[in-house]
């Protein structure tokens, strides 16, 4: 149920309303609303309501586009290009698209990983042309569903929240978190065409237990320790609530980048009753399955030949184990518990083994019953796995020792250093290649192709979260799907490991280009709502006869 007409003209933006009621329209404030301004790319002629407002020459958008890179290009550093392109967002959502869909793999890198990581971490000095997003603090409790009345949004399709805990590989940025959910949604509409007006990032302001930044002068959160309390879920299930009512049951709420303490229990929690999933968990599971399967291609042999070694027992590492246990499950018809027997986790007192007795629980159905490795060369040497997986923010943890035991354990390792930002990856693509030249590598932030002494050439690829969770989103929009499950992760996962061609496979990459991210959401898409209503969670019916051609259709476009 929606707050009624007045009270939200109060709370919000009263020139919206009119807008929506055929009103007289307030032209300065549609040029100043990002998401209805399109600056000199108007039409002429030109509506009453905007006469004055815009010189009479219209510029095109694509020339609009052009003019726009070669100012981001003149920046050197990439805060500045991030920045620069923030202002671009604030201003006019339109060309900020534009601009990343015609340049994708130029942009993205400055949009999100790696460079919105310093963004984090410096929010409160960047300059912010305008609000973008909302900020829900402790004070809020009992009046969240004002807050986010007062985005002035009567429509949202998907809501990316973050309580700013474990950002990225960077650890606590409390309220600065913001940058993740606005640049995750970003990439929602750039890469599945969600239209960034119905798109909502939300900040949790729950306090920080970064000292250091609490004192900041810049820090624009709320200067307190983080609150563990019952208050704290409280919140949470308010803004659930909140965003149900007003947006509609199948509302698809991400969580993204909570502490290890409260991903896990807030899926757990909420997964069976609205449509949420956590990206951290499911979404970085799903691309790295694809990865995994991706390999075989090259490698040969199957899922369930594998052993699987992961450097990292949280969100990532558990939420990827799980998959790829469930998928050997699925491929095997074995026990999900027998399925396990093939993957080894590490965390930061070591191998997990069922010798310990601090494990929490997440990572209990992975310990083995073998004995202890103290080291993650230890654990590579007694675990022989063909596929090592890093996901534990320990910069430089794939030595040479390392990445040398697994070359001469396997004629063809599977490598994988997905911590983000760059300053946080396991090894470098060069590092692998020089020290286990067969290997098959991918990362969590871009390298750059790597000529090998032969002089062939490899493509490490970028084990990146856009790869999936646009397209799971779109999917669960496209179907009105009531839930995300894991069977929809894994139906994610294959489509994109479908999704890459065989010239990419032959230079070593097991991802596709990030050019052709569009088509690729619109494969996932597909394969996630086509799971939506084979397991009748799908609310849009009839279901479309060719729903990659559906999920193409329903996808937004700069510019109309």
């Amino acid at each position: 149920m929606k707050a009624p007409p007045a009270r939200r003209a109060l709370a919000a933006a009263a020139w919206l309303l009119l807008l929506a009621a055929g009103e007289t329209r307030n032209g300065f404030q549609e040029l100043k609303t990002p998401w209805l301004n399109r600056g000199t790319s108007t039409p002429v002629p030109r509506p009453a309501h905007l006469r004055g407002l815009l010189p009479h020459g219209e510029i095109p958008l694509a020339l609009r586009v052009e003019h726009a890179m070669a100012a981001l290009r003149r920046h050197a550093h990439a805060i500045d290009k991030y920045q620069f392109l923030q202002h671009v967002q604030d201003s006019d959502e339109t060309l900020y698209q534009a601009i990343l869909l015609e340049h994708t793999a130029e942009v993205m890198p400055i949009v999100y990983t790696p460079t919105v990581g310093e963004a984090c971490q410096r929010w409160g000095e960047l300059h912010h042309a305008g609000p973008r997003g909302v900020y829900v603090t402790l004070d809020d409790l009992g009046g969240v569903r004002a807050a986010l009345e007062n985005a002035a949004r009567d429509a949202v399709d998907v809501v990316v929240v973050t309580d700013g805990e474990r950002i990225l590989g960077l650890g606590d940025l409390g309220a600065h978190g913001m940058g993740i959910p606005v640049g995750k949604l970003a990439l929602y509409s750039c890469c599945a065409g969600i239209d960034p007006a119905r798109c909502l990032p939300v900040a949790l302001d729950v306090g920080t237990d970064n000292e250091e930044l609490r004192e900041s002068p810049s820090y624009v959160g709320a200067r307190r320790p983080r609150d563990r309390s019952a208050n704290y879920d409280a919140l949470v299930r308010e803004l659930v609530d909140a965003a149900k009512e007003l947006y509609g049951a199948n509302v698809l709420i991400q969580f993204e980048d909570f502490g290890n303490a409260n991903a896990f229990r807030l899926l757990e929690e909420y997964r069976s009753e609205c449509c949420c999933f956590n990206d951290d968990i499911q979404g970085t599971a799903a691309v790295v399955l694809a990865g995994l399967l991706s390999s075989l291609r090259i490698t040969g042999g199957t899922l369930a030949d594998q052993t699987f070694l992961f450097f990292g027992a949280g969100e990532a590492g558990v939420g990827i184990a799980n998959l790829v246990s469930e998928a050997v499950a699925r491929e095997t018809g074995e026990a999900l518990d027998d399925a396990r027997k093939r993957v080894f986790l590490v965390d930061s007192q070591g191998l997990v083994t069922s010798a310990r007795g601090d494990l929490a629980v997440h990572k209990a159905p992975y310990a083995r019953d073998v004995g202890g490795a103290a080291t993650l060369l230890d654990a590579v040497e007694l675990a022989k796995p063909t596929a090592l997986i890093g996901v534990a923010a320990v910069p430089g943890a794939f030595d040479a020792a390392v990445l040398e035991a697994m070359q001469r354990l396997n004629d063809q390792p599977v490598i994988f250093a997905l911590s983000n930002p760059t300053s946080k990856a396991e090894c470098t693509a060069a590092e692998c290649y020089a020290a286990a030249p067969r290997a098959v590598f991918a990362s969590g932030s871009p390298f750059d192709a790597v000529t090998m002494p032969d002089g062939s050439v490899r493509v490490p690829g970028q084990g990146n979260n856009a790869y999936c969770f646009p397209g799971i989103g779109l999917g669960a929009v496209l179907a009105g799907a009531t839930r995300v499950t894991d069977e929809d992760m894994y139906a994610a996962a294959t489509a994109l490991a479908a999704s890459v061609a065989d010239d990419r496979l032959a230079q070593g990459c097991v991802y596709p280009p990030l050019a052709d991210i569009r088509d690729v959401s619109a494969r996932v898409a597909a394969a996630v709502a086509a799971n939506a209503y084979d397991a009748g969670t799908a609310t849009k019916l009839p279901r479309p006869a060719d729903l990659v051609a559906a999920a193409r259709a329903a996808m937004w476009r700069p510019g109309g």
